[in-house]
């Protein structure tokens, strides 16, 4: 009888599905030809560590009794960690976005024994409702089918796959040149946010690349339109709540247009990105919070993303106590009480907390009591409210940001994704070589 084969392996997130009653199998060739010789279809599932819907998922479906039966019943199912195997995840994220027109984690692909798919999907309920299918009955359709007609099902796969290599190929008719930066500069101004900045409507990513490419196009041509996008973006993000103003370092993503509410996780690229970003912004503009902003970030990850031996870990999880940014976020009592003798009402309005909170909960969009810190100005404007020096109004946060960084400390911590993978930490290499030229800072030098 099968059994959940996942204990052995190194990734966490396997791990963390090691305990399921559904009978994980790691990718692996033995695994498939076992599918094959027992004449069933693949349930493959990929996700990462830190991916809160991951989390709910597996609470919701893979933890249930009644779903693992059906799941280990119909199919072979197989688990991938996302970050240690990034060209099973390309394929198939290629897959569900061709077949959905979206895509995401978890990642559900449903597929014969020779890897091919023929239903692709993110996240899916154990049982159906709100008009999205469960794994039970899907399972249920899928067993039908497959004993019935199976030939429709590998047909279907067939032609997926066929669709599918066509989108891994590509054949330019001529070189690359200039134009082709015009292009890319068009299409990005285009899909920029004037009033909030960053690209796009929610959710909205940091997108640290586009960032970089619009500072190249200021040096290159000195369009000023391309230097206020980024200095919009950069800006934006850092008084935002998808900026962490107790702790330090960016939240993955912000699942509203104005980087208020975040996806909480924290992901070593992001960290490695964003501030070359902010520092060759700095660069450009002089601002110190640009600067600050990169040096505080580089704070975090050596502080709280760096293993003894040199590397660095992967990522911070969205959840903690089952319940997503529970430790970031603070009610209007619990801040209060953290800053007493430090004027928390001061701070409870530059910080835009409310009684009744400013976090909405992302799927009934109800208030929960729990506030985001988030600056609705910079501290720059507030200083000249309040009628005293910049440098002073700064000095006086930094001793309300280390009693909230305490106080926080103490309470039950999200995971930590301890994986090194050597892409990501050759891009925080690479961000700390270039805080170590233009801020002088040998303890980056020393860390990179």
């Amino acid at each position: 009888m099968a059994t959940n084969g996942l204990i052995n392996e190194k990734s966490p997130y396997l791990i963390q599905h090691a305990h399921n009653p559904v009978n994980w199998q790691p990718w692996a060739d033995a695994v498939f030809a076992r599918a094959t010789a027992e004449n069933k279809p693949i349930f493959l599932s990929i996700g990462y560590a830190t991916c809160h819907w991951c989390h709910v998922m597996e609470k919701e479906s893979f933890e249930d009794e009644e779903v693992a039966h059906y799941l280990n019943d119909t199919f072979i199912c197989i688990k991938v960690d996302r970050e240690e195997r990034p060209d099973i995840d390309a394929v198939y994220m290629a897959a569900c976005q061709m077949l959905t027109g979206s895509g995401g984690w978890p990642l559900s692909i449903f597929m014969t024994p020779d890897k091919k798919p023929f239903y692709a999907a993110t996240y899916l309920p154990g049982r159906s409702r709100f008009g999205r299918p469960g794994l039970i009955d899907i399972s249920r359709q899928v067993k039908e089918t497959w004993h019935r007609q199976k030939g429709s099902l590998e047909n279907a796969a067939d032609e997926i796959m066929t669709h599918l290599d066509r989108a891994f190929e590509y054949d330019s008719a001529q070189m690359p040149g200039a134009e082709l930066l015009d292009q890319a500069y068009d299409e990005i101004r285009q899909r920029f946010d004037p009033r909030h900045g960053g690209f796009e409507a929610a959710p909205k990513f940091p997108s640290p690349h586009r960032l970089l490419f619009l500072l190249r196009m200021y040096d290159r041509n000195g369009r000023k339109e391309a230097l206020e996008m980024v200095t919009k973006t950069l800006t934006a993000m850092r008084l935002g709540g998808i900026w962490d103003h107790v702790g330090f370092g960016f939240h993955r993503y912000a699942t509203d247009s104005c980087w208020l509410l975040p996806h909480f996780e924290k992901m070593l690229y992001d960290q490695a990105l964003l501030p070359v970003a902010y520092t060759e912004a700095f660069q450009v503009t002089g601002d110190p919070l640009f600067g600050r902003t990169a040096r505080e970030i580089f704070e975090y990850v050596l502080r709280d993303m760096t293993d003894p031996e040199g590397g660095f870990y992967s990522a911070e999880d969205a959840d903690s106590e089952g319940e997503e940014g529970k430790f970031y976020v603070w009610t209007s009592d619990e801040f209060r009480k953290a800053l007493t003798g430090l004027d928390s009402g001061l701070w409870e309005e530059i910080f835009s907390l409310r009684p009744d909170g400013n976090f909405l909960d992302e799927a009934t969009k109800r208030r929960t009591g729990a506030n985001i810190l988030h600056l609705g100005e910079p501290m720059s404007v507030w200083s000249k409210k309040l009628g005293i020096s910049e440098n002073e109004l700064e000095d006086r946060w930094r001793a309300v940001r280390n009693r909230l960084f305490h106080l926080r400390s103490s309470r039950v911590h999200p995971l930590k994704d301890d994986k090194i993978l050597t892409g990501w930490n050759g891009l925080m290499i690479g961000a700390l070589a270039v805080g170590a030229r233009v801020f002088g800072d040998e303890a980056y030098k020393a860390a990179a």
